[in-house]
């Protein structure tokens, strides 16, 4: 059931105590004296700007998974990707750059066939990946759309054995093939970039953790339509709940040609507002929401094993503490539709290494890099923050 809208911060507690924390541990690092409007500002950005897409609800919740964490880190799927891939992958990046592939994915494990009915399998619904610079402050953000024709490498099997790799294979396929470790082997031959981490959100956890933020808010242009997700907004202001929002983030038909790339524009719309809804709600304020939220976190994640403990995803928010919206950079791999099938589209090759290049060397993606790609091209329906 979705937590009634609550204010924008509660007021500061001396010594920077967030109201009902007198009797819960204190976060590590934090024990030394500040000053309670600096800690609670501190607070307020991790909880903000972590969250990217689909997967940004998980780390959004990360003052509450400090609160029990010794409780939570059962609740962690993950898989090894060192056990799975081997050592032929690339190499790490130097100096602290990271590289995370955030998932989201069409399993109908746990909805009840609710979603993905009619496809066979799991598939890689949504996939970005998170690039943080050096400093920690700065971020690229590259969505691959699903439809993408790629050379799928060969791949273990969850259950054992391996599968083929495939020429002209849709990107999605990965997830269905070999799981999420297939979908890093083959991320990771595309790129040429190692994947640190990787983090994918289930449905059914989406859905929940977005009634328990309290809904989201945005504000659309023109009316969206989608018989086949069930989204149907009037132009103007909306708080979402969370059925709404998976309808949203899976949409396609209603918006621009119809393809994942409009798809994809409204998953990247809807991450700005998450990112204004992470701003007015404050976990670390209300120690049973903190617990709902986390528990619901961590029972609809799964994660490589390095990153598979409570106290790790807070470590990662931490990491990400000084990455604001306006120092990210989001985009769509440049690609081009596919001659012989419009619902496909291609790489292009030139553009595309251009992104990798810049990443690989921790620098940021030439504006012109998009400039041939039909990603990214047009206006979305939607604007972020609105309030309803």
């Amino acid at each position: 059931m979705a937590q009634k809208h609550r204010p924008h911060r509660h007021a500061a507690q001396p010594d920077g105590a967030a109201p009902g924390s007198r009797d819960r541990p204190s976060l590590p690092g934090t024990g030394r004296k500040t000053h309670g409007r600096s800690r609670h500002k501190s607070r307020g950005r991790k909880l903000r700007y972590v969250a990217w897409g689909a997967l940004g609800l998980v780390l959004a919740t990360g003052g509450g998974l400090a609160y029990a964490w010794q409780h939570l880190d059962g609740n962690i799927a993950s898989t090894d990707l060192d056990a799975a891939l081997g050592g032929d992958r690339p190499a790490a990046q130097r100096g602290g750059a990271q590289n995370i592939l955030l998932l989201g994915s069409d399993s109908r494990a746990g909805t009840h066939g609710a979603y993905g009915s009619g496809v066979a399998g799991a598939r890689a619904d949504t996939a970005m990946v998170l690039h943080v610079d050096k400093s920690h402050r700065k971020a690229s953000v590259v969505s691959i759309p699903r439809d993408t024709l790629v050379e799928r490498p060969a791949c273990p099997k969850s259950g054992g054995g391996s599968a083929p790799g495939a020429r002209q294979a849709m990107f999605n396929s990965s997830y269905a093939v070999g799981g999420p470790a297939c979908t890093v082997k083959t991320v990771e031959q595309m790129s040429g970039l190692r994947m640190d981490h990787y983090l994918e959100v289930d449905f059914k956890g989406f859905r929940k953790l977005v009634d328990e933020l309290g809904g989201v808010d945005l504000t659309t242009r023109t009316a969206i339509k989608d018989h086949n997700s069930g989204l149907s907004l009037t132009a103007g202001k909306h708080r979402l709940d969370g059925e709404q929002s998976l309808a949203l983030v899976r949409t396609r038909h209603g918006v621009g040609d119809g393809s994942d790339l409009g798809r994809i524009q409204l998953q990247q719309a809807f991450v700005k507002a998450l990112i204004h809804r992470a701003h007015a709600v404050d976990p670390l304020g209300d120690p049973a929401q903190s617990y709902a939220l986390a528990d619901t976190a961590t029972k609809s994640i799964r994660t490589d094993s390095e990153l598979a403990s409570a106290g790790k995803l807070l470590g990662l928010a931490k990491d990400l503490d000084g990455i604001s919206p306006e120092r990210t950079r989001m985009l769509t791999l440049p690609v081009t539709y596919d001659a012989r099938d419009a619902g496909r589209v291609l790489p292009l090759d030139k553009a595309s290494d251009q992104v990798w290049t810049a990443l690989r060397h921790d620098r940021p993606v030439p504006a012109d890099a998009t400039s041939s790609s039909v990603g990214d091209q047009g206006k979305t329906p939607l604007s972020s923050g609105g309030r309803a």
